[in-house]
């Protein structure tokens, strides 16, 4: 749920979500729908369709040893869950995390060296609590914009006190007026129930489709089922 949305609005449904599926077979027997509707205004909608294929596995074979065998569980979701939730002491790079790491380093690193270079910078910390502590570092202090770098415990050893020149800053388009915009409003009348396909915008909606997100029936657009 936290990616690519702000804390807040997870909160808002944390615990109604969990309550309503409070196991992977409780969300595997309860359909892509389910997921989807309760999912709510949350954006991203293909996160919640790949939440329910990920519960569907673990509840079909168990839980994967490697997490990434999971359906839209890349190799920072799987190293944070074994960090947090195992007590495993991983190096998990996010994008605040990198931005720290790499101002620290004074260079661009790949994700390999990223992971290395937390482990040394975080140093005495491990796994979960090294994790949030340079979260917190990248979100608070050593932010993409007007960098807190007197307030930062790494300061003596940053190399770069600044932003690098090599640094990403690109902005996600708007929303009012994109596509998402207009996926957005789809999926709002798809959750509400079946509506004639001659109603919706095409476009849109043919990605849905493609997405698992919707399913056409009988000419009219709803959300899929088991």
């Amino acid at each position: 749920m936290l990616h690519q949305t702000q804390v807040a609005r997870v909160a808002g449904v944390y615990d109604g979500f969990l309550a309503q599926f409070p196991t992977p077979s409780a969300m595997a027997a309860a359909g892509p729908g389910a997921v989807i509707v309760a999912w709510g205004r949350l954006g991203y909608p293909r996160r919640a369709r790949r939440l329910w294929e990920a519960a569907v596995v673990i509840d079909t074979r168990g839980w994967p040893a490697d997490l990434t065998d999971l359906p839209g569980v890349g190799r920072y979701t799987a190293a944070a869950v074994r960090a947090q939730s195992d007590g495993v002491d991983a190096p998990a790079l996010d994008v605040n995390v990198r931005r720290v790491v790499e101002r620290v380093r004074g260079e661009r690193l790949t994700d390999a060296q990223g992971e290395r270079a937390m482990v040394v910078i975080g140093k005495p910390l491990r796994g979960r609590d090294r994790l949030l502590a340079l979260m917190d570092v990248g979100a608070l202090l050593c932010r993409p914009r007007e960098p807190r770098c007197g307030e930062c415990p790494l300061r003596r050893r940053c190399a770069a006190r600044a932003p690098l020149p090599h640094e990403r800053r690109a902005r996600q388009a708007p929303f009012a007026g994109s596509f998402r915009e207009r996926r957005g409003r789809v999926m709002a009348r798809v959750r509400e129930g079946a509506v004639p396909v001659e109603h919706l915008d095409a476009d849109a909606l043919a990605s849905l489709v493609a997405d698992g997100l919707a399913v056409l029936e009988h000419g009219s657009a709803r959300l899929p089922d088991l």
